[in-house]
């Protein structure tokens, strides 16, 4: 919205992140790994968007307590926006987190097939998710913080759709 609310937030995440692996190894299974991550947004991150991520992460974290192969992180992120969607109430095209994440799993589906590689599909599914919040600057807001905001008074892509492209490019990074 501009006023650097979720700027702050992200970075209360970051920091609390950072402080937690410092201070224990974080779990080496992948639905113990996000299920304490959700635990540790929704103490420490604040606002809507630590419930949000909470939310995702929790969902998301159920289809990789049998499986951790690459359809299976197909499967936990939309696990994870079904949730986002169920209890945050906002769409694609809402002008919210949900533009760039949405978009990131369409391309994510991709680990669905024979012989996917993780680091092009999640290279694709970054480029999707950067565009996806590019295109919210021009979008009506539906759903959150904008939705209050008169639209003449939007002229930068939703904050937190820039934010999630960020994490995801941080992961596709880390991963690399």
């Amino acid at each position: 919205a501009g006023d650097g609310d979720c700027g702050h937030t992200h970075a209360r995440a970051a920091r609390a992140i950072r402080e937690w692996v410092r201070a224990r190894p974080p779990p080496a299974a992948p639905a113990q790994l996000l299920s304490a991550l959700a635990d540790l947004l929704l103490e420490k991150m604040g606002g809507s968007s630590g419930v949000l991520y909470g939310l995702f992460l929790t969902a998301a974290s159920q289809p990789l307590l049998n499986h951790n192969d690459l359809p299976t992180w197909a499967d936990a992120v939309d696990a994870g926006i079904k949730a986002m969607q169920r209890y945050g109430g906002a769409a694609p095209g809402d002008r919210t987190m949900l533009d760039s994440l949405c978009a990131a799993a369409q391309a994510l589906h991709a680990l669905r097939s024979p012989g996917a590689d993780l680091l092009p599909v999640l290279a694709a599914a970054v480029q999707s998710a950067e565009a996806a919040a590019e295109a919210t600057r021009h979008m009506e807001a539906g759903a959150g913080r904008a939705s209050y905001i008169s639209s003449a008074q939007l002229l930068q892509p939703d904050p937190g759709a820039v934010a999630v492209a960020a994490v995801l490019r941080a992961v596709l990074e880390g991963l690399q």
